[in-house]
């Protein structure tokens, strides 16, 4: 079974700056793409930046030029820089990785910030 686990999530004032980290419990090298998203209260869950195993990056138009995924793929993980945070991006963010057979998903980080 494979297992996600986010770290990095906490209170930042607006316009600063956190990392979010997802260790994988397996190679990412298994997974077609390792993903995060986010759910702020009360709204759906949105993709915000993908990493395909190609090397391909993806990022919501909300967060362009403002938030950079990477990978280590010696630790296995996944990472997320977040700079010049606003309080709309407030929410619960997930790592999710897929194969051909399934998804995974990580229990979340909660990122808040104050204006």
């Amino acid at each position: 079974q494979v297992q996600l686990v986010e770290s990095g999530g906490g209170l930042v004032q607006a316009g600063g700056s956190l990392r979010l980290s997802c260790a994988a419990s397996a190679s990412i090298f298994s997974f077609n793409a390792m993903d995060w998203y986010r759910q702020a209260p009360g709204k759906q869950r949105e993709l915000v930046a993908t990493f395909t195993s190609g090397g391909s990056t993806y990022y919501a138009d909300s967060v362009k030029g403002r938030f950079t995924i990477s990978r280590d793929n010696a630790e296995n993980t996944v990472y997320l820089q977040m700079n010049s945070l606003k309080p709309e991006d407030t929410a619960v963010y997930y790592c999710h990785a897929a194969t051909f057979l399934r998804d995974y998903w990580g229990k979340g980080t909660l990122v808040t910030v104050s204006s």
